[in-house]
């Protein structure tokens, strides 16, 4: 437990720094220093400053994926990448540790990734099997489009999701103005590049895909939930 509540601490440091001080400036001493433990302690828990503050964003992302969850168990529509993705860009807009790593330098964000690769290899390859069964569920159900192969469409969602993140730094002053006008246009490009024209079935399609769709994600958020528990008891 100690360990535990040690590393929550380190944690919540270091999400804390990110927001003051953006990703650049944050260092393993002030990390520990917030946190009032030695330095050796923070890479008891995490071996890079990298790995630490992927593990802040996975603790962010987890709070969307709950969000997401929810919107999903309220509201069958929501299961279809349209949907999907604009909620999540929404969270991600609200949430100020996102927006600080994935608005920051292109190096940062392949390290990032790197690091992903090397630390969470089990949860990046299950989240991508994931988006690829969530898809096929849907082709089942008629909601997306099946003439393309589903890792395909499941590239062209990433491109098209990445490139409204990035822009979001880019081209931050030719932005539209209210987050709720840019999530639409990028729940309009995912809906024109993957899914069927919008019919009288669709809810009901929606309806009978979401049980599945739904098991897929608690099942990805239990994983993710592990993983971070796992590093908290190291």
């Amino acid at each position: 437990m100690e360990n535990a509540e040690r590393a929550e601490r380190i944690l919540k440091a270091a999400e804390e720094l990110l927001l003051a001080w953006g990703y650049g400036r944050v260092t393993i001493d002030e990390i520990a220093r917030r946190a009032k433990v030695g330095k050796g302690t923070v890479y008891l828990h995490w071996r890079t400053k990298d790995a630490l503050l992927l593990a802040v964003v996975l603790k962010v992302q987890s709070r969307g994926r709950q969000r997401q969850l929810a919107r999903m168990r309220a509201d069958p529509l929501e299961v279809l990448p349209s949907r999907v993705v604009s909620g999540l860009f929404r969270d991600f807009l609200g949430e100020p540790a996102l927006r600080a790593v994935y608005t920051g330098d292109s190096d940062t964000l392949g390290r990032l990734n790197d690091t992903a690769k090397q630390e969470f290899a089990e949860l990046v390859a299950h989240s991508d099997r994931t988006l690829c069964r969530h898809l096929e569920v849907l082709r089942a159900h008629g909601l997306v489009r099946d003439d393309t192969d589903v890792r395909h469409q499941r590239y062209t969602l990433l491109a098209i999701a990445t490139g409204f993140v990035t822009s979001e730094a880019l081209h931050g002053d030719r932005t539209p103005e209210t987050p709720e006008v840019r999530a639409e246009l990028l729940a309009r490009a995912v809906h024109c590049a993957l899914e069927t024209p919008a019919g009288p079935g669709r809810q009901r399609a929606a309806a009978a895909a979401a049980p599945d769709v739904i098991a897929l994600y608690e099942e990805l958020t239990e994983l993710s939930e592990q993983e971070m528990r796992g590093q908290l008891r190291r």
